[in-house]
């Protein structure tokens, strides 16, 4: 141990860093190399490899940022899933205790099994699932293994700390903007996508407007906020209210 109190492998060095970026970038890209060798630029796995992958290194602010952005291409740009598909994958991310961000190994399982060909659909959707996983998570473990012996030091740089205030503001703008996007495709049974200049916005039909699913939403809000009931308990008996209303 070092004077300064820490442990020799947590001090500052810029050849370990240079040297576990090599690393990670290696075996991050790795599986999207072999798998463009195997099936070609153009097959769904390789472009799932290239698009979480980039996902994974240029969105910030937890898994609700990412969901923004991985609706955009997902939904609107590729047409992977529909809406309501990418709303059943947030659904079953919610009740399960795993992080929130897996919902996008259910959107890499989902279009690889859409787009199978030349493959068999199953194999492709498991080997999509696992290659969404492995490129997702990759970067968050070289992070923390290159960036945790600067923390300390990065905690005190000025215009850093500016720089992530601004990122900071601008991520709850990004959740706004996604909690808007799921509430309108879970109020509505249709919507439609209209563009003005360079605004997109996805227009509510109100007449196909479900007042269950308001009212649920209504009740979960009232119940967490007022009376500080937890979320599994609201999850569960939305979800049972839910069961019990489709089959009336």
């Amino acid at each position: 141990m070092y004077a300064a109190g820490q442990l020799a492998h947590t001090r500052p060095s810029t050849r370990r860093a240079l040297k576990l970026t090599a690393v990670f970038i290696a075996i991050w890209v790795a599986p999207v190399v072999l798998v463009a060798a195997w099936l070609g630029t153009d097959h769904v796995l390789t472009r799932e490899g290239a698009i979480f992958g980039q996902t994974a290194v240029v969105t910030f602010g937890g898994a609700y940022a990412v969901l923004a952005y991985i609706g955009q291409r997902a939904v609107e740009e590729l047409h992977w899933l529909r809406p309501g598909e990418m709303l059943d994958g947030l659904a079953m991310a919610e009740t399960t205790p795993g992080p929130l961000i897996m919902v996008l190994q259910f959107v890499g399982f989902v279009a690889a099994y859409r787009f199978a060909t030349p493959l068999d659909p199953w194999l492709s959707a498991v080997l999509g699932a696992c290659l969404t996983t492995w490129v997702t998570f990759v970067p968050s473990f070289a992070f923390i293994f290159v960036g945790a012996p600067y923390m300390e030091s990065l905690r005190q740089h000025r215009g850093l700390n500016a720089a992530l205030s601004c990122v900071t503001a601008a991520v709850v703008g990004v959740i706004v903007n996604l909690s808007m996007w799921f509430a309108t495709h879970t109020l509505f049974g249709h919507v439609d996508a209209r563009t003005y200049g360079l605004v997109h916005l996805d227009v509510p039909v109100w007449s196909t407007l479900e007042p269950v699913a308001l009212l649920l939403a209504v009740a979960s809000m009232i119940a967490m906020l007022r009376f500080k009931v937890g979320m599994g308990w609201t999850l569960a008996v939305s979800a049972a209210l839910g069961i019990a209303y489709r089959m009336l």
